[in-house]
């Protein structure tokens, strides 16, 4: 499975709004991108910190931090996880932001693949 990189570290919300204040005023990381009351995305580096409210994590719960990692082709890689013996959850399909999908690892820790629009 190609994968190209770390894309982001998702936080599903319990409070979004004083969470965001945490980040953003007490560790200084700069607001990249804020949809309503539903998803906030931090610079943190190289890879971008995003706070999802719980209708946006994916079925994760509040607390829960998943690891985004962008695929190239995110059909090619959710057949070669079914091939090896993995369950990915179903397709989210964000419009202009890609699509992603859920899969648990070994040990059932939750990440997520994500698929960037094309061109």
């Amino acid at each position: 499975m190609e994968r190209r990189r770390l894309r982001q570290v998702m936080l599903v919300a319990g409070d979004l709004e004083a969470q965001l204040r945490f980040y953003e005023s007490t560790l200084g990381l700069r607001l990249q991108f804020r949809d309503g009351a539903r998803w906030a995305q931090l610079q943190a580096g190289d890879v971008s910190f995003a706070l999802a409210a719980p209708e946006e994590g994916m079925g994760a719960p509040p607390g829960a931090l998943l690891p985004v990692f962008e695929v190239a082709d995110l059909d090619a890689a959710l057949t070669e996880l079914r091939g090896a013996g993995h369950a990915p959850g179903p397709v989210r399909e964000m419009g202009a932001h890609g699509r992603s999908a859920v899969v648990s690892d070994p040990a059932g820790v939750r990440l997520v693949l994500h698929q960037r629009p094309g061109p």
